[in-house]
Parts: structure tokens; C-alpha cells; sequence
């Protein structure tokens, strides 16, 4: 079955709603955002997180540091690359970490691209979207039906085209954030809806 992931959480009540109708994984975004949110803010959100729910750390260009920090103290379990970051920069968390650091590589999906250039990337999984988190969809034509990476399918997903796109499309995950908000912030009714039309 395909696994959901519910990102850009920034308040305890999300928190209490994603313990609800467990997503698989969930993200805090630590790069420039509307979304973002501090590593004080992000630590105590995690505690209050159920311990089956991964934590994602959405980051643009970042220090290793501030990765390894947060990885190192509990606060994200995987990190979701979105920026200039090389195999050389996803080896090296990698080999810090003891590969116990979950690798997501973000790809801007646009005309021309490659994805076979991928193929044998060190990341743990692909993330194809429309870009940094501008909640509209690509041309989905641009995804090859035979890739053999792993990927989360995000950009404008929402009730209207889920079904659509995990049918065609088979991802390992969805990643679903504005498309379940409500004047900028996580609706629980939403939520509930999407998850139940997923599961």
C-alpha cells in the first residue's frame, strides 16, 4: 500500500491530529518557508509525535551540521534534500550517520529531464515535484513508468487527482501539505478525508 506523508507540521495540534490518522511519515521544514520552523520548536513537536510516524527534515543547501544535530537528537529520522546537495554531500551523512540516516532526494521536475541520471543515486528514495514546495503540479508525462528508484509523487496532489496519480503512477509515497490546509494551517477534516480515500 502506498505510504503518506503529511509535511510542513508547525503546531502542537498538528501534532495531535497526525497521531490520529497516522501518516507515515510527516515533515518539518527547516529551509526557508511560511512553514518553517526552529530546531526548539521542531524537538518539541517530535516528543509529542507517536514513535510510528517518521520525521522528515526538509532542507535547501544546509550544513551537514545542522542535519547531523538534528538526526543526533532525535528530532528527524530521515532528511529530504531540495537544494545543489551532490552524491559526494549524500555519501558523507551517509557514512556520519552510519547509514542510519534515511536519504529523500528532491527532484525539480521540468521539461528535459533525466531522471535515469538517478538511477544509481545513494539516496534511499526520489522525490519528484513541481518544486520547493509550490503546491502545484508537473506535467506527470515527465515521469518514466520503468524507474526503478523508489519515489514520493508531490506538487498539487490533492482529492481531486490522488487516486489518478497513485493508479498510473505507483509511487512508494505521496507527499501532500497545502492542499491540506485551511488558511495556512493543517485542517483535521481534510486530513481525514484524503487518508480515507487513500487507505
Amino acid at each position: 500500500m502506498v505510504k503518506i506523508k503529511i509535511c510542513g507540521l508547525k503546531r502542537l495540534e498538528d501534532i495531535n491530529i497526525v497521531n490520529k490518522y497516522k501518516p507515515d511519515y510527516i515533515g518539518f521544514v527547516f529551509a526557508d518557508s511560511k512553514r518553517k520552523v526552529s530546531h526548539e520548536l521542531a524537538s518539541e513537536l517530535k516528543k509529542n509525535l507517536e514513535s510510528d510516524i517518521i520525521s522528515v527534515g526538509v532542507f535547501v543547501d544546509a550544513s551537514q551540521n545542522e542535519i547531523l544535530e538534528l538526526f543526533n537528537n532525535g528530532i528527524i529520522d530521515v532528511a529530504q534534500l531540495h537544494g545543489c546537495e551532490d552524491e559526494e554531500y549524500i555519501l558523507s551523512l551517509k557514512d556520519k550517520t552510519n547509514n542510519k540516516l534515511g536519504i529523500i532526494n528532491a527532484i525539480e521536475m521540468s521539461r528535459g529531464i533525466d531522471l535515469n541520471e538517478y538511477a544509481n543515486t545513494q539516496a534511499d528514495y526520489l522525490l519528484l515535484d513541481s518544486g520547493k514546495g509550490s503546491g502545484k503540479t508537473f506535467d506527470w508525462r515527465l515521469i518514466r513508468k520503468d524507474l526503478d528508484k523508489e519515489f514520493f509523487l508531490a506538487g498539487g496532489l490533492d482529492i481531486s487527482n490522488i487516486c489518478q496519480a497513485i493508479e498510473e503512477f505507483e509511487p512508494y509515497a505521496v507527499d501532500l501539505s497545502s492542499s491540506l490546509e485551511t488558511d495556512g494551517f493543517k485542517d483535521e477534516n481534510k486530513i481525514r478525508e484524503i487518508m480515507e480515500v487513500i487507505r
